[in-house]
């Protein structure tokens, strides 16, 4: 498996949630409940993370991670399904065949 091409569409992904196209990015109920404006600065600091390391990723794919916002902790996660979305995607590394989504959710809905 590309696991460098897998980190490189799944940075794509974080970093720019907002551009159209397949991909696809949801937020938890906990999430949609704090204000927008709480909302936006939560995006923001996901779209921003860039302290990778082997505890919060440890296959190299820069899928999953932890952040804190305003003393809570949330966690974003990237998983990788076929074109109907109705299993895995038998190659992640190939942004043709796989619909990446994003979730960001507080920790204890995990």
């Amino acid at each position: 498996m590309n696991t460098n091409k897998i980190a490189e569409l799944n940075d794509k992904l974080r970093k720019n949630l907002f551009t159209p196209g397949k991909n696809q990015v949801f937020i938890s109920v906990g999430v949609s409940s704090l204000p927008y404006l709480e909302q936006a600065r939560l995006l923001d600091k996901v779209q921003k993370f860039n302290d990778f390391n082997e505890d919060n990723n440890p296959y190299g794919e820069r899928d999953f991670s932890r952040i804190e916002h305003n003393g809570k902790n949330y966690f974003w996660k990237i998983d990788y399904y076929n074109e109907t979305m109705d299993a895995g995607s038998d190659n992640p590394a190939d942004e043709n065949i796989t619909i990446r989504v994003l979730t960001i959710m507080r920790a204890d809905e995990y």
